[in-house]
């Protein structure tokens, strides 16, 4: 367990523990012998342990939190430097959100993973990262107990098929700051964006789950038929 390894940040986790709790004890996270298995299956991007250096993604020593794009060396994509000066930090929330699916968080990551959505393997992970923590027992402290991936949207709700017709008429605001070209002038492309990406994002924002304050508000004024509409008509919109 100890020494380097890896993570293609499929580190991840899920809040674990019993309903009616309300703090969740650092030993029912996981089993942290299993995470370490499922941890090596991606060696190729992230080193943990005393000996770990940056690679092609950041040493994760330390992660539970850390303001993202904290890592002193490493060079970041712009999209995970943005979230730390939003105010991002790694917490089991926001790490469980990225590692489900990054784009829900980030939506210029470098990180190619497409997100692990096994609960458990989740937890296992957290668990053994945790033992690389500045003070592992004290992890979680006080995170809601309902396990979970966020955000966590009803059926319906992703089944939505928005109108781009109305989407264009919609997204006039958007493209005050967001190119229809896709370009990334210190703001992130959202062209071309697969509509299922799109709607967890905002629903991100919705929660409170990504950070950016402004984003948070368009977002939380949305209903689900406009965001599903602004969704199909960025996804189809030539670059």
């Amino acid at each position: 367990m100890a020494g380097r390894g890896a993570t293609c940040l499929a580190l991840c986790l899920a809040l674990a523990g019993a309903p009616g709790t309300t703090a969740l004890r650092a030993a029912e996270i996981g089993d942290a012998e299993r995470g370490a298995e499922i941890f090596g299956e991606c060696s190729g991007c992230h080193e943990i342990g005393p000996e770990a250096e940056n690679a092609i993604g950041p040493k994760l020593n330390g992660v539970f939190g850390r303001r993202a794009a904290a890592v002193d060396g490493f060079a970041y994509s712009k999209s995970l430097t943005r979230a730390g000066r939003d105010g991002l930090i790694w917490t089991l929330k926001t790490l469980d959100a990225y590692v489900a699916n990054p784009r829900t968080f980030a939506s210029g990551t470098r990180m190619s993973y497409p997100g692990l959505k096994d609960e458990t393997d989740r937890a296992d992970l957290l668990a053994f990262l945790r033992d690389y923590s500045d003070r592992p027992r004290d992890i979680p402290e006080a995170e809601p107990t309902a396990r979970r991936s966020l955000p966590e949207l009803p059926p319906d709700i992703l089944a939505l098929k928005g109108d781009p017709a109305y989407g264009e008429y919609l997204a006039g605001e958007c493209q005050t700051c967001h190119r229809a070209d896709g370009g990334d002038a210190g703001i992130p492309s959202i062209t071309r964006w697969p509509e299922e990406d799109f709607v967890l994002a905002m629903h991100a924002y919705k929660q409170k789950l990504r950070p950016h304050p402004v984003m948070q508000m368009m977002a939380g004024r949305l209903a689900e038929e406009e965001i599903a509409a602004l969704a199909a008509y960025f996804a189809t919109l030539t670059e």
